[in-house]
């Protein structure tokens, strides 16, 4: 009989959850970048072996929220934990153990499933390294697990996946075989936009940043058109996102392009425009319409 069952991947913003979902199931459903709080919904991977389904869920960072996005983010972390079976709980070996950690325990203590702790980037560490980082986080809290991974060097991944599906239930897959994330392809596409917009954009353009995708068709050639709209807070914002002559718009167009036609298997005509949307972040109305709703 196959296991089947979810897992929430939790833990402090840029602790490496996305990468390690990304890794596990062979392919970029969640965005990276060096940003915190790049993840601002819940992402479902899907994992299938002979052995059964693990879904993964990855999780914004657990922080304390500046504006109604960042509540929204809170409680999409929160909730995660309500209707899974097993928690990752994910640290990164280069932060220790402080007041952010605290904060996330405190909500794991009461957990009525598995708690696995995942010590990650153990890579830039050594043994005695991990062994010291490990002891607060034990004197703290009872893991069922404790298990150190490098998810970008694929370190110690069989451990756990091995040892994940030893804690979940026997039942049927939720998903059919083949499947890697229960998102539809313009919500990905709208996330390796925004993606490629903070890592080419840095340290110029916050947190502010929303993509739409506002038309996505086959058309007869097998060519996809994509409509999307990247808005930001300010004219100061759009004009960074649009570069000199246009320059930086180009780019991140030209990036997010290839990727998306890596992930659909067919060309891409991308037509990207800019638009600014006042305090977006603190506005329910466009939260809604930019897909944040619980």
């Amino acid at each position: 009989m196959v296991r089947s069952g979810f897992v929430s991947i939790v833990g402090r913003p840029n602790v490496g959850k996305s990468t390690l979902m990304n890794t596990l199931i062979g392919q970029k459903v969640a965005i990276v970048s060096e940003k915190p709080q790049t993840t601002r919904t819940r992402i479902q991977g899907i994992y299938t072996s002979d052995t059964g389904q693990i879904i993964f869920i990855d999780t914004p960072g657990i922080h304390k929220p500046k504006h109604l996005l960042g509540e929204y983010m809170v409680k999409v972390s929160t909730r995660s934990l309500e209707e899974v079976d097993v928690i990752y709980y994910m640290t990164d070996v280069t932060r220790p153990f402080g007041g952010g950690e605290q904060f996330i325990l405190n909500q794991l203590k009461d957990a009525t499933v598995p708690v696995i702790m995942l010590v990650n980037k153990i890579d830039l560490a050594t043994k005695d390294q991990v062994d010291e980082f490990i002891e607060p986080f034990l004197s703290y809290m009872n893991f069922s697990e404790v298990i150190s991974i490098s998810a970008t060097q694929g370190l110690n991944l069989d451990l756990l996946l091995k040892t994940t599906f030893e804690y979940l239930p026997e039942g049927p897959l939720y998903y059919p075989e083949g499947d890697l994330t229960d998102q539809p392809a313009s919500f990905i596409a709208a996330e390796l936009i925004r993606e490629k917009a903070l890592i080419l954009t840095r340290d110029e353009v916050p947190h502010s940043l929303a993509v739409e995708v506002e038309e996505f068709k086959q058309q007869n050639d097998n060519k996809v058109y994509l409509r999307a709209v990247i808005y930001t807070e300010r004219d100061s914002q759009k004009g960074i996102i649009i570069g000199k002559n246009g320059q930086m718009l180009k780019t991140i167009g030209e990036q997010s392009r290839k990727d998306i036609e890596y992930m659909l298997d067919a060309p891409v005509y991308l037509d990207l425009w800019v638009k600014v949307k006042k305090n977006w972040r603190d506005s329910e109305n466009n939260l809604n319409q930019l897909g944040y709703r619980l």
